[in-house]
């Protein structure tokens, strides 16, 4: 995949959308909420449950978020907080255990907008979640919500990601959420190296969706 800030990894088939479970701004920041999620920003207390996910990033795109130890986690967990308006966690509402994250980094479509008053309508998301909690559909249930999130309430016109050609769950997911994969990208980008020193080339798939084709 290309940077770790353009991962993708990325509900009306749940009968879950931005307006029926609101959003609403708290002294916590942001909270989106879905029948069995919670997104919101990060708290010093969820350290503990983001050190169990990225002491051992599952995909080599996430390999610089690396946590070598609970000290390092709480660390992370004071410069994330109050980033509350694209970085969520996500948490399960019946327990409230924190089980990944989900961002979205802000383009606009001109590169002369960049430092202008006009707000940003394109947007790159990125997730993961504990490797426990995968194969329960929370990972189309919460980007689904963040996608009509960013869609409704932040102006995007255009969401793009991209994922590596060998993660077929990723694409999977892209596809459910209604994406067009636009291209493949031959050794697009490194992240790791081979045991020899030299760098392994990822091949990478850009999915993408527009305003006007979302639910």
């Amino acid at each position: 995949m290309m940077r770790v800030e353009y991962w993708l990894v990325l509900c009306y088939t749940l009968n879950i959308s931005v307006w029926q479970i609101g959003i609403c701004k708290g002294v916590e920041g942001m909270i989106i909420e879905t029948e069995r999620l919670i997104l919101r920003s990060f708290l010093e207390s969820d350290a503990l449950d983001v050190y169990e996910y990225l002491m051992e990033p599952m995909v080599n795109c996430f390999t610089c978020m690396k946590l070598n130890s609970l000290e390092e986690a709480k660390t992370e967990m004071k410069n994330r907080m109050g980033r509350a308006e694209y970085y969520f966690a996500i948490v399960l509402k019946d327990i409230g255990k924190l089980i990944g994250e989900i961002v979205a980094y802000p383009e606009h479509a001109e590169p002369q907008e960049q430092d202008g008053d006009s707000p940003p309508d394109t947007f790159s998301p990125c997730w993961m979640l504990n490797k426990a909690y995968h194969g329960k559909g929370y990972a189309y249930e919460a980007v689904h919500a963040f996608f009509d999130y960013l869609f409704r309430e932040k102006g995007a016109r255009r969401i793009y990601a991209y994922t590596e050609d060998y993660n077929f769950s990723s694409q999977r997911l892209c596809e459910k959420l209604g994406m067009r994969r636009e291209g493949l990208f031959l050794e697009f980008v490194s992240f790791v190296n081979h045991p020899d020193g030299t760098p392994l080339y990822e091949n990478t798939y850009q999915y993408a969706i527009l305003k006007k084709e979302w639910h």
